[in-house]
């Protein structure tokens, strides 16, 4: 457990002690929390005026409050919607001024906190509900329409407040307090503040975030590497990670210019080096979303839009280069979304005002690979195309259910490889989670035991036993590799994955399982009703549109079907690998080229010295591409495979460049070593540039390079550059 360091809270409890000169702080407070909510001024929201002050004289108009509803049609307790349609109105009186529907949401207010959020009320179903979700609710609409909530029925709401939500939550950075749900709990304590003009509480909401700030190394929270972890075992960038982007961002803002401003580097950090690796053509890739990816058609791109917002919002706290930077890049994410979902006037007119400014320019997307190893999840871009990789390890889940919701995303940590070429965007989006047969995942290998809604733990306490997963990357290239092991089957695999210009190598080993059924390997899984041509003879495969295989078609099975989830109905098209029932060592070797036509297929499976195998067993994979001058293994165990050793379990890649000198990456996915040795059987003649961790270097005939304790590095990926001997 993490509590509040006794620095933290003298630092920040001195500066509220200090006399404050000018505004008072509270005006300064309700002032900054509508501009953040609502809009600068009245009538903020533009063409979206007229919607808002329509819905909120809806609600206004058919409110009816008994003893167990404030609307017909929401019978209580109703945690979500009977809030918030009390601050969607007081919202739309922030913005247009309407004294009646103030009248109204305190009379709705005092009803609620009467009959459901009553200090001394059982809290009954979710924690959330009772100190987040409804008290952040009921306090926005509170503190917006100000006056019109007498201390008659502000001083119960009050006491309701520190009833579900008392200080002492906030002393122990720990359990349901930590990441997102921390700053979502500072925000709550804040508007309580707001509320009571309490500059105790006003403090406190500003020091409790001093936990959320540094980057940790195991548990909830951003992580060195990029990485966002919430519920412990699951990547959550596009769920959580959302709610405390916006979060903070809302804070900050708010907080500015007060007793108890606060602001944190790491986070500004967080936007390029956590958040925008995942977010491609205007969408939150589904890979870092828990639970939530089949919530809804599109979440993917709500959670995107609600993402670019949170960061326009941030840049107006962070320096102007970084606020430059950002507004290119969500200009150029919006310009680029394939479906744009609606968002609240205050989201909306944030984007509109850079998409409306022709001096900011709309970014392309960048070129490159990130891998964030704590996390296991990569993402590898290139013009034209985009690919994506969620895998399981010892300290992440296979995926999360939980509140009923995802219970068959079993195989989502399975090796499940996304890939976007252009005009793909609504890829995964369009009903694909409630219509995709979910033992036939794209990329994964699986047994095809048959599993029960929600298998394994709650809340993402799915962790495998392999360790060795991650791999090596030099911020263009990749090898990343997984030792899988099936959710609660017997399958284990050896998978690599080779990240290149055109195309992604998979490889597979080591394949077995005894669970009386047959394991296989998903080739492709495509939400189309595009054609797709097999040449068995020649050994590739192409889907109209959409791109290439190379393989050994003789073992490819192919099937077309129309698929129907709840109200909707699809077409897939899918490739798979049958290896058999209960298959003892099987493998696979494989080549997506996303976005290739048939000629660009065709040649690549007429050209086998275009990339060369060095090794594709339990022991080792890895491929030797000459064209790219790229050598990349992944040794599960010490060995060695082409020209290319290693004294220990790591990842290794080489890419050797134009002008005479090389790089050389290694990585320790199990983060467990001490030392390592890797040895390139390759002339050197020097190293240019080293690393910290490079304990020993030795040139010559052969390359041998000596690293230092890399347990410590995160799996993160260490390079050095060497020049070529003849």
């Amino acid at each position: 457990m993490r509590g509040l360091s006794r620095r933290s809270f003298l630092r920040l409890g001195a500066v509220a002690a200090i006399p404050y000169q000018g505004e008072d702080p509270f005006d300064l407070l309700r002032r900054r929390w509508r501009e953040v909510t609502v809009g600068p001024e009245p009538g903020a929201g533009g063409p979206y005026r007229t919607e808002r002050a329509a819905t909120a004289a809806r609600y206004r108009d058919t409110m009816a409050p008994r003893d167990g509803s404030l609307w017909p049609d929401l019978a209580f307790p109703s945690f979500t919607e009977t809030p918030a349609r009390l601050q969607a109105m007081a919202r739309a009186y922030a913005a247009e001024g309407d004294a009646s529907l103030a009248e109204a949401v305190a009379t709705g207010i005092d009803h609620y906190r009467r009959h459901v959020y009553a200090a001394g009320a059982a809290p009954a179903g979710n924690w959330w509900n009772w100190r987040i979700g409804t008290p952040r609710r009921l306090l926005d609409a509170a503190v917006l329409i100000g006056p019109h909530l007498t201390e008659r029925r502000s001083a119960p709401l009050r006491d309701s407040v520190d009833h579900f939500l008392p200080a002492c939550v906030l002393g122990d950075y720990s359990g349901t307090s930590t990441g997102a749900n921390r700053v979502d709990q500072c925000t709550v304590m804040l508007l309580r503040a707001v509320l009571g003009a309490d500059r105790d509480k006003a403090a406190l909401a500003a020091s409790a975030l001093a936990p959320v700030f540094p980057y940790v190394d195991e548990g909830d929270g951003i992580y060195r590497d990029g990485s966002f972890i919430q519920h412990t075992t699951v990547p959550y960038q596009g769920g959580y990670g959302v709610v405390l982007l916006s979060g903070l961002a809302t804070l900050f803002a708010v907080l500015r210019g007060t007793p108890w401003e606060v602001t944190d580097q790491n986070v500004f950090d967080a936007v390029e080096r956590s958040f925008a690796p995942f977010v491609h053509d205007g969408f939150c890739m589904d890979l870092v979303s828990g639970r939530g990816i089949g919530r809804r058609p599109y979440g993917d791109h709500r959670r995107g839009h609600e993402l670019a917002a949170a960061i326009l919002l941030l840049g107006e706290s962070a320096s102007a280069a970084e606020r430059a930077r950002w507004q290119g890049m969500v200009k150029g994410w919006v310009r680029r979304a394939a479906h744009r979902p609606p968002l609240d006037p205050a989201e909306r007119a944030r984007l509109s005002a850079i998409m409306d400014d022709d001096a900011i320019p709309a970014l392309a997307e960048p070129a490159g690979h990130r891998l964030q190893a704590m996390s296991a999840r990569a993402v590898h871009r290139r013009p034209g195309w985009c690919a994506a990789l969620s895998m399981a390890s010892s300290t992440i889940g296979h995926y999360e259910h939980g509140n009923g919701e995802n219970l068959r995303g079993w195989h989502t940590g399975s090796g499940l490889l996304y890939w976007w070429a252009d005009g793909h965007g609504e890829q995964y989006s369009d009903s694909f989670w409630q219509t995709v047969d979910p033992y036939r995942l794209p990329g994964t290998t699986v047994s095809t035991l048959r599993l029960p809604d929600g298998a394994g733990g709650a809340w993402g306490d799915t962790c495998p036993q392999g360790r060795w997963v991650g791999g090596a990357t030099d911020s263009m290239y990749a090898i990343v590799g997984q030792h899988l092991n099936g959710l609660e089957s017997t399958m284990e695999a050896f998978k690599s994955w080779v990240f290149l210009d055109d195309a992604v190598v998979c490889m597979g080993a080591g394949i077995s399982g005894g669970d009386g059924v047959p394991v296989e390997t998903v080739v492709d899984n495509r939400r189309t009703d595009a054609r797709l041509t097999v040449d068995r003879v020649a050994g590739w495969a192409h889907l109209e549109g959409h791109g290439g295989y190379v393989l050994p078609c003789a073992r490819l099975r192919t099937s077309r079907e129309r698929r129907t989830g709840g109200a909707a109905t699809r077409g897939y098209v899918t490739l798979w690998i049958d290896h058999g029932v209960d298959p003892g060592s099987a493998g696979y070797l494989y080549l997506l080229m996303p976005g290739a036509g048939a000629d660009a297929t065709m040649a690549r499976a007429a050209d086998p010295a275009w990339a060369r195998v060095l090794a594709n067993t339990s022991r080792q994979q890895g491929v030797h591409v000459p064209s790219l001058g790229i050598t990349a293994v992944n040794f599960w165990n010490a060995g060695a495979a082409g020209a290319l050793s290693a004294s220990a379990p790591c990842a290794v890649l080489v890419k050797e460049r134009g002008d005479g000198t090389a790089t050389v990456t290694v990585a320790d996915p199990r983060r467990d070593l001490d030392e390592l040795t890797v040895t390139w059987d390759r002339p050197v003649t020097e190293v240019l540039a080293g690393h910290p961790l490079l304990s020993a270097a030795t040139t010559g005939p052969r390359l041998t390079l000596v690293w230092g304790r890399l347990a410590g590095a995160g799996g993160g990926s260490q390079t050095v550059t060497v020049r070529l001997g003849r």
